[in-house]
């Protein structure tokens, strides 16, 4: 098999040669690889702080390097902020970054030292005054345009900018600091300009605090939406910090603001490689035009992100020789089980049960997305490199 691209040959051959040990299905992530992405990530962006969204990859090891590293930590509920505080994390460096939680869950974090908070609704605001009083929010807004990512986060988060103005206002009255104001372009996305339509939105909200109520913002956190290197292109990471940071320069030519990035997938995608096992090859009919490829991962193996078709991943064999269209499904027995049927993926014509089938780029989005025992399977193993 060839190199990836993404990965350096030592690593890639450091993964092979690891993987032939184990038992499939499995997950390999590459310490290695999430370190050069993180400080690829600070050093484009130098005027931004890094707080990883933990959901991504929530392994021990991942937030153990990340945090030695120096990151920040953008945290979605009480489980994932006693794991990252269990590796001696300040909680100065966390942020409650989901706006939908419990006022129970509120205390928690503020019990335990966490300041700042994201909101997105009048009655999120009015707990976070009641158990964190004094803490920092900012306010998710929605965005134009994150339907062009292959993972959309859009309509369930974020609030329009009018609402926007008016919860920072209510933040100041009820004693809290209105401190900044936060979008997500969608995850996976390739299209740069979004970005630019989005900061055009917050520099709305940011000129009509100021001017209308004597609020002025502090803080604009970009969330994430950088890519991994899936089948789809993307453009290189140079372009995304070079428009980025044109945006932000023209919508505030004065001073750019403190920034906040919060990478998932784009820290710790391409670290990993989904190794699984060709359990059955088969045709429909004695004339089918394609193969059915069954292999030991699916949708609830860690492959959920292939729902609709979102996520397309790489996929490598070990065979060679002509190759066949194929729908590539999964090991349970649901019917919802069928990673790639309308995309259409080529493999050897000489693959047959028992072949391993590698999944680039899997690092994100997959070991913490499996089913516990659906079908009595187990959660995908995962290996650190």
């Amino acid at each position: 098999m060839n190199c990836p691209d993404h990965l350096r040959p030592e690593a890639w051959q450091r993964i092979l040669n690891f993987a032939e040990r184990k038992e499939t299905p499995f997950l390999v992530v590459d310490l290695n690889t999430i370190r050069e992405k993180y400080l690829e990530l600070v050093d484009g962006f130098k005027y931004a702080s890094v707080y990883y969204a933990v959901k991504a990859n929530p392994a021990n090891e991942v937030i153990s390097l990340l945090a030695e590293l120096g990151s920040n930590f953008d945290i979605a509920s009480i489980y994932e902020l006693d794991r990252v505080l269990s590796h001696g994390v300040d909680p100065a460096r966390c942020s409650y970054g989901n706006t939908i939680k419990k006022k129970r869950d509120i205390a928690y974090f503020y019990e335990r030292g966490v300041r700042m908070y994201a909101t997105d609704s009048e009655e999120d605001i009015r707990q976070i005054a009641e158990v964190a009083p004094g803490s920092r929010i900012y306010i998710r807004i929605l965005t134009e345009g994150s339907e062009g990512a292959d993972w959309p986060l859009s309509r369930k988060f974020g609030c329009n900018p009018e609402m926007a103005v008016e919860l920072a206002v209510l933040a100041r009255d009820l004693g809290l600091e209105p401190y900044g104001v936060s979008f997500h372009v969608g995850s996976q996305q390739r299209e740069i300009d979004i970005w630019d339509g989005a900061i055009a939105k917050v520099k709305v909200v940011w000129d009509r605090l100021y001017n209308e109520y004597d609020i002025k913002l502090k803080m604009i956190n970009l969330g994430g939406g950088f890519p991994a290197q899936y089948i789809q292109k993307t453009n290189p990471f140079e372009t995304y910090v070079q428009e980025i940071t044109r945006f932000l320069s023209e919508d505030f030519p004065d001073e750019v603001p403190e920034i906040i990035l919060e990478p998932g997938r784009s820290l710790v995608g391409d670290s990993g490689v989904m190794v699984s096992e060709v359990v059955l090859v088969s045709r429909k009919s004695a004339t089918a035009l394609e193969r059915w490829v069954y292999t030991d991962v699916g949708k609830f193996n860690g492959l959920i992100e292939t729902l609709d078709e979102s996520i397309k991943y790489q996929i490598c064999t070990e065979r060679d020789g002509e190759e066949e269209e194929v729908v590539i499904a999964g090991p349970t027995c649901d019917s919802m089980d069928i990673m790639y049927e309308n995309h259409k993926y080529t493999l050897p014509l000489s693959l047959q049960s028992g072949d391993r089938m590698y999944w680039l780029a899997t690092g994100a989005y997959t070991s913490s997305y499996c089913s516990v025992e659906f079908n009595g399977f187990p959660p995908l193993k995962t290996y650190f490199v």
